[in-house]
């Protein structure tokens, strides 16, 4: 693969007093996101998801996140993640994380991890990579890498700090994961989204192909219309989710009109801002469980409320 058709010239933190750090990916490769902040605080995964929770590295300066997407047929997650590994090790940084999907934590580590918004960053839970790199004390690198049907995802996240000295390393706890991911109605339903960052819209039943979203009524979206209401401020994404039978490419196309169900119910029904939520689908990419029964296909066929940000 060549490797040498595009520069990150993003990654380089000219106002940090470290070296400057550019990496390389294959071309053509794709930007899909990128938010870069002065002064932000970054939670870099330094272990697998263990006893609960995810080891993190806090790293407080200048934070900057981006995502890509590349062709790579017949590739695995680690020969893509594989050349960007060599780069940070070429300049002086010392490996720290190294995992694929199963051995991260699968579900548990990617939720308990920052990842930029579908449809930016897919991941797909059986096909991911994790590689997180240290330079002295404030300055981490975490890159991410997940294939699916010949197409790459690579997130990367550049933490950089002032200060010389070491950042107290914490845990954070991941949502607890069961066949029906943690339903909207169990507790109390706007401190957990908040805590959690994302829920699943139980009682919301979607056949194999279909995006119809029946008359109701459906308690889990009245109260969450009822909190978005008392929190104007705040900004959900509607993720669509789906079981494995057909493409990608229609399951994606599929999973998006589920969300997009959802969102013109909240509209319609309930009053909620139209822009205060975003529609997206996630394809067959992120299940909650096994797709080889019943049981678990209907578990996928899901839509899932994400927390985005708040607006000033």
């Amino acid at each position: 693969m060549n490797r040498t058709g595009l520069a990150l010239g993003w990654m380089m933190l000219a106002a940090s007093p470290l070296a400057a750090l550019e990496l390389s990916l294959p071309a053509p490769a794709l930007l899909l996101a990128e938010r870069n902040s002065t002064l932000d605080r970054y939670a870099a995964p330094i272990g697998p998801f263990a006893d609960g929770a995810v080891e993190t590295r806090d790293i407080e300066g200048t934070i900057r996140r981006a995502a890509w997407r590349l062709d790579a047929e017949g590739q695995t997650p680690l020969e893509v993640i594989a050349p960007l590994r060599d780069q940070l090790q070429a300049a002086d940084y010392d490996i720290v994380l190294d995992c694929a999907a199963e051995a991260c934590g699968g579900f548990d580590f990617r939720f308990a991890t920052e990842v930029l918004p579908a449809p930016h960053m897919y991941v797909n839970i059986r096909a991911y990579h994790v590689i997180t790199a240290r330079r002295g004390g404030n300055d981490v690198v975490s890159v991410m890498a997940s294939t699916s049907a010949g197409v790459a995802y690579v997130q990367i996240i550049h933490a950089a700090s002032k200060g010389t000295g070491d950042t107290p390393t914490k845990s954070v706890t991941a949502s607890p994961t069961t066949v029906t991911g943690a339903p909207l109605s169990s507790g109390n339903m706007g401190d957990t989204l908040l805590a959690r960052g994302h829920l699943v819209l139980d009682a919301l039943d979607f056949e194999t192909g279909a995006a119809e979203l029946g008359p109701g009524p459906f308690d889990t979206l009245r109260r969450l219309a009822d909190f978005l209401k008392s929190r104007p401020d705040l900004q959900v994404a509607l993720v669509g989710h789906t079981d494995s039978v057909g493409s990608l490419d229609g399951n994606i196309s599929l999973s998006r009109r589920r969300a997009q169900a959802v969102r013109q119910h909240l509209i319609e029904v309930y009053g909620v801002p139209a822009a205060q939520m975003e529609a997206e689908g996630m394809g067959y990419l992120a299940p909650l469980a096994s797709n080889l029964d019943a049981a678990g296909r209907d578990a996928n066929r899901r839509v899932e409320v994400v927390v985005l940000r708040t607006e000033e």
